[in-house]
């Protein structure tokens, strides 16, 4: 049985998770589109919610296609808001809305989404050597800088505890603890 980082418990879709995605480098704009979401809805909430009602989220958000989702309207809003598969919380969902505008402007303005993150990180994931889950940091001063850009630009629900997480989930960050077998898998990926 491999050692996992300790938040991976034993639910199988967080160990699944952990195990597959969590801190694996992304460069897909859609993909880091859905994460911005995803984290966005989580905040208050555990992670496990939002992995329950992932796939819900997809169908719900045009499969987190960033122009379908800028292009929605009040009244798609309001649809959303009676989905009872995904949280219905109306500011949230606005913030997917507000976000996925802002999230176009910065793929014109840099290319990509993707293009944009690298210079939060100096073009390469940044790879930590924590040996317990408590000594990860909910927020860096690289996450500060991110979250300060995006509420800067228009996006809501990202500040910097949320940019932490979304920066651990794509992968920016390798925060895998030591001990876990992930963590050599990742830096290897990162390098």
């Amino acid at each position: 049985m491999p050692i996992r980082c300790a938040w991976a418990g034993t639910d199988p879709l967080l160990v699944r998770y952990h195990d597959t995605e969590w801190g694996v480098p992304l460069h897909d704009d859609r993909r880091l589109f859905e994460f911005l979401v995803l984290e966005g809805a989580q905040a208050g909430l555990s992670w496990i919610t939002i992995l329950r009602k992932r796939a819900n989220y997809r169908q719900a958000f045009d499969g987190f296609d960033p122009q379908r989702v800028a292009a929605y309207d009040a009244a798609r809003i309001e649809q959303l808001l009676g989905n009872p598969n995904i949280v219905r919380n109306r500011r949230k969902i606005e913030s997917a809305v507000r976000n996925a505008r802002v999230f176009l402007a910065i793929q014109d303005e840099f290319g990509s989404f993707d293009a944009y993150l690298s210079g939060f990180v100096s073009g390469r994931p940044k790879i930590n050597r924590w040996k317990t889950i408590r000594a990860v940091p909910p927020e860096t001063p690289e996450s500060h800088a991110l979250s300060k850009d995006l509420i800067r630009r228009g996006c809501t629900f990202c500040g910097p505890t949320i940019g932490y997480a979304f920066m651990q989930a794509v992968g920016m960050v390798n925060d895998h603890t030591v001990d876990c077998f992930r963590h050599a898998e990742i830096s290897k990926l990162s390098g």
